[in-house]
């Protein structure tokens, strides 16, 4: 954005190495290049590694260079999902878990030895959907028909000479080639060095230098980025995810604050602690009656992530956003038959009908308890659902046909009135404006009140192959899963290989593979 209104900027080089981000973030990054085109500039891409994620983005340069040694892997999207049933039989653990909605299959992953029919009709649509999207946006941008790229991509094409040959690419060149290409273009002689600045330097140059900012009114911008909790726990790092207690500071200072004429929410969470997300959609709904407030997705807004956009008087998603999946669950593991193996016992002594509810991890539920469980799973349910239905103007019997756990791509839910508009950030700050009756013609600034913070993923990934690490990841395992106050509004642990960016996997499973590694 910056660059396309900076004089001194002529032409923008974008070097494209694999990304670790989800479709809707990619969606954004591209519009943005298309965006910048308009300035009447050029930009080039560059790609020495290109799987579909970033040809997406390549291809919206005008144009893309690879190197004659290239890898190019445009094989097509798949999505995975694992499951530890056959495991814990094998060792002795009995997940009991409830989850409610048909769709909701979190928890899947502990209970179940393969795919329920529900979570491959859901899986098999979000792909067809990412899928058919991807074909369609080429083939618009190279013009082709949506069937030759499909043909392409089935033939498994290697050869970066035939990419070049199909116009897939502009040419093969080295990166020397091409920064030599663009001094020639610009006029620099060849004995002249080509005046060039970098990514990190270039995003320190203030907006209010290029008048992007300094107007007078004012729209607060409030990230929301990772796992859901209530509190920051013992093992939680400064970006551990959205920390409600925090956020809920955040929110309350915007809306005692005259300073922001509206409050741009930008989410990207797949969901965690129901309690929590409640909490933060009552200060949200209380932001909302003293100020406009929008709902931005990102990546993902489901479960958790949804209780939190729906709060706002609007939500703006991206086109292949996963949103939704409006469902609880919550659970406890029977280790009775692993503590007979290995010959451990544990007594419990209790005071109260249901104080072993989830203490007991020696023994399954009794009826009484199971039945109490259950009840209380459906209750959480219930109130999700509610909210939600009076939240989008819909009687609850109309929500529950879109809810049942199902998670949905930000195109599908728009046509199900989850969401209100298909864009990004950008659009959001209109419809902001819009809201605060703000001209559409005149500025704003936009102001940032927090810094993304790391996603699950990234938090998962820092813990490390010890056993420190795998007992770190137990005790998150034991409070997402097993806590007596754990009913959780979280999406499913569905490894979107080359789907949805990061894996929002069970820490289960990285308690495995720590296991493994420190052997």
């Amino acid at each position: 954005m910056k660059a396309a209104y900076d004089p001194r900027i002529s032409v923008v080089y974008l070097h494209i190495e694999p990304l670790g981000c989800g479709w809707g973030k990619v969606e954004e990054i591209r519009r943005h290049i298309l965006d910048f085109r308009k300035s009447g500039k050029f930009i080039v891409g560059y790609a020495p590694a290109c799987g579909e994620k970033e040809y997406y983005i390549g291809c919206a340069c005008q144009e893309l260079y690879a190197p004659p040694s290239a890898y190019f892997a445009l094989y097509g999207l798949t999505v995975q999902a694992s499951f530890l049933g056959g495991v814990f039989e094998k060792v002795g653990i009995e997940p009991q878990v409830q989850r409610i909605g048909k769709y909701k299959s979190a928890g899947d992953q502990l209970m179940r030895k393969s795919i329920s029919d529900e979570n491959r009709e859901m899986l098999t649509a979000l792909l067809d959907n990412i899928y058919g999207n991807w074909l369609e946006k080429v083939a618009l941008t190279k013009g082709k028909k949506k069937e030759d790229i499909e043909q392409f991509v089935n033939d498994g094409v290697y050869q970066i000479e035939r990419l070049k040959e199909e116009s897939w690419i502009t040419d093969i060149k080295y990166d020397d080639e091409v920064m030599s290409m663009l001094k020639e273009r610009l006029g620099i002689l060849k004995d002249k060095k080509l005046p060039e600045v970098d990514y990190r330097k270039y995003s320190k140059v203030r907006r209010w230098t290029l008048g992007l900012t300094g107007y007078k009114d004012q729209i607060a911008i409030i990230r929301a980025s990772g796992s859901i909790s209530r509190t920051r726990g013992p093992f939680s790092s400064p970006s551990s995810g959205i920390i409600a207690e925090k956020l809920i500071e955040k929110i309350r200072s915007v809306r005692e604050s005259k300073r922001f004429k509206a409050v741009v929410l930008r989410i990207d969470s797949p969901g965690g602690d129901a309690l929590a997300s409640d909490l933060m959609w009552r200060e949200i709904r209380l932001l909302a009656e003293s100020k406009p407030v929008i709902a931005s997705m990102a990546d993902v807004a489901a479960s958790g992530g949804y209780y939190m956009a729906m709060a706002a008087q609007a939500i703006v998603a991206e086109n292949l956003t996963l949103t939704g999946s409006i469902g609880v669950v919550t659970g406890k593991f029977n280790l009775g038959n692993l503590y007979e193996k290995i010959g451990f016992n544990k007594e419990t002594i209790s005071r109260g009908r249901y104080a072993e509810l989830t203490a007991a991890e020696q023994r399954p539920f009794r009826p009484e308890e199971a039945d109490l469980f259950a009840k209380s799973a459906q209750h959480a349910y219930t109130q999700f659902r509610d909210k939600a239905a009076l939240s989008r103007s819909m009687t609850v019997d109309k929500m529950e046909e879109v809810a049942q756990g199902r998670v949905w791509t930000g195109k599908d839910a728009l046509s199900r009135g989850l969401v209100d508009a298909v864009g990004g950030l950008s659009l959001a700050v209109a419809i902001a404006k819009q809201k605060a009756n703000i001209p559409q013609d005149r500025q704003v600034s936009v102001v940032e009140l927090s810094r993304p913070s790391a996603s699950l993923p990234e938090v998962l990934s820092g813990i490390g192959s010890s056993l420190a690490g795998a007992d770190r990841t137990l005790k998150e395992l034991l409070n997402d899963v097993a806590s007596s106050d754990g009913i959780q509004a979280r999406m499913d642990g569905v490894m979107f290989e080359k789907l949805g960016g990061a894996a929002y996997t069970n820490p289960l499973f990285m308690l495995i593979k720590d296991c493994l590694s420190s052997f």
